[in-house]
């Protein structure tokens, strides 16, 4: 399963993250190959919702292609969010206390990619993983996740 969905290509991860109310309830959207995750993440800001979206996706291709897999793989996060793709990118500095951890945990997970480039697209093009985000905060209670999986932020 893993090796058909790694095998030798750069993975094209989608990612979005978006809050309602700002801060308020929040969910991210996750889009590997033909895998699609959405879930709840609490209530939050968009721009850590985004940040958790990518945690989600980096967490999640270590479980599917296996840590020494990982080592392996090429990644290209694609993602709507410009303050964190040039915040990653190191155009930006991260200012704002909330992200600065997440900051430091996506670098670590990087660390286990052969590589890892985040991207900001058009919103347009971002299309399905901000449907999923929109799924999940439109689900009246509980998580929802691909076949009922673990989150790997808690219930909320």
């Amino acid at each position: 399963m893993a090796n058909k969905l790694f095998q030798g290509e750069k993975m094209i991860v989608y990612t979005d993250g978006g809050s309602r109310g700002n801060p308020g309830p929040s969910a991210i959207g996750v889009v590997i190959g033909t895998r699609k995750y959405n879930e709840k993440i609490g209530d939050t800001t968009n721009n850590v919702a985004e940040y958790k979206a990518a945690l989600f996706a980096l967490k999640k291709l270590i479980l599917l292609s296996g840590k020494k897999g990982a080592q392996e793989l090429e990644v290209e996060i694609r993602t709507d969010s410009e303050l964190m793709a040039k915040q990653i990118n190191g155009k930006y500095k991260v200012k704002d206390s909330e992200l600065q951890p997440l900051f430091m945990e996506i670098w670590n997970l990087k660390q286990d990619f052969k590589n890892v480039s985040f991207v900001q697209i058009p919103r347009e093009q971002n299309k399905e993983a901000d449907k999923l985000v929109n799924e999940a905060l439109d689900i009246k209670g509980g998580n929802h996740h691909e076949s009922g999986q673990a989150s790997f932020f808690g219930k909320h």
